[in-house]
């Protein structure tokens, strides 16, 4: 099956809009997963968005929020500060999340994702608040008519899997990123995504290299230039029967718009898109 692609709107850290559709332009790539925070944050007004977007032929397939107060220092500092888990930050962030799901509603966005946070493998109070949090905000998008998927990398994949399966969470699905696996070592990429694949809703397109050491950020590269077998990527994205958007993701480098090139073309070579 061929898939389509797309580019997450982050990665080329736009400014505005106007700035956004010339780098989609300048790498003519047509869908977009489109960060949120900014319409949400009134930084972007989301009539003006969506209205420029569809003028310049840009199909926005999915859209992305934050949570509040995370630190990604180091590994340690994200599991304790990530996505829905904070206490403190709980009320902030659900009402983040419903802002962020009517803005999407009216955009015709279908697809939303988050990092949930890390989530304990034993069953616990910690696990059971975190089932409850992801549970409400899979709701929350769901009322919109939006399906809500969680980011890879910060729990292994059998942990995600099981928490998948508890009742309140049939309708969550996975939003695959292999570099994630890597970068906070969290087992093998493409083993993860077989694990995941019933699940999965749409995958980021991002490559990385894991740490000497142990509890140490594994660092990102251009796709292509770490470790993520990127043909038994594809062929395990090509047994999903069902069509699965590649968006691909870049988060740090000085040149991203020629990273994502690359790994657009990449990703034709090995077959994967039409170019």
């Amino acid at each position: 099956m061929v898939h389509s692609v797309g580019v997450c709107s982050w990665s080329l850290q736009p400014h505005s809009c106007a700035q956004l559709i010339e780098s989609l332009r300048s790498l003519r790539i047509e869908s977009v997963q489109l960060a949120l925070d900014p319409i949400v944050n009134n930084d972007w007004d989301w009539e003006k968005t969506r209205d420029q977007l569809a003028r310049a032929g840009i199909t926005i397939r999915s859209g992305m929020i934050t949570t509040i107060g995370e630190d990604y220092t180091t590994l340690e500092s994200i599991r304790d500060t990530g996505g829905l888990r904070p206490d403190e930050h709980w009320e902030s962030n659900r009402a983040h999340a419903t802002k962020a799901a009517e803005i999407a509603a009216a955009m015709g966005i279908p697809l939303a994702t988050l990092h949930a946070g890390f989530i304990p493998e034993a069953d616990n109070k910690l696990r059971n608040i975190m089932i409850e949090r992801i549970a409400e905000v899979a709701q929350i998008f769901d009322s919109q008519g939006i399906r809500l998927a969680l980011e890879t990398g910060q729990e292994s994949a059998d942990n995600l899997l099981k928490l998948l399966e508890h009742p309140s969470l049939q309708s969550v699905g996975v939003n695959f990123d292999p570099a994630n696996m890597i970068l906070y070592a969290m087992g093998d990429p493409i083993e993860s995504m077989r694990t995941l694949a019933d699940r999965i809703a749409q995958v980021h397109m991002k490559d990385a290299l894991p740490s000497d050491s142990l509890g140490q950020w594994g660092m990102e590269v251009p796709a292509g230039q770490g470790i993520v077998d990127w043909r038994g990527f594809f062929r395990v994205l090509s047994s999903i029967d069902r069509p699965i958007d590649i968006m691909i993701e870049r988060e740090s480098g000085y040149d991203r718009v020629a990273d994502i090139r690359a790994a657009h073309n990449l990703a034709c070579k090995l077959g994967a898109i039409n170019d």
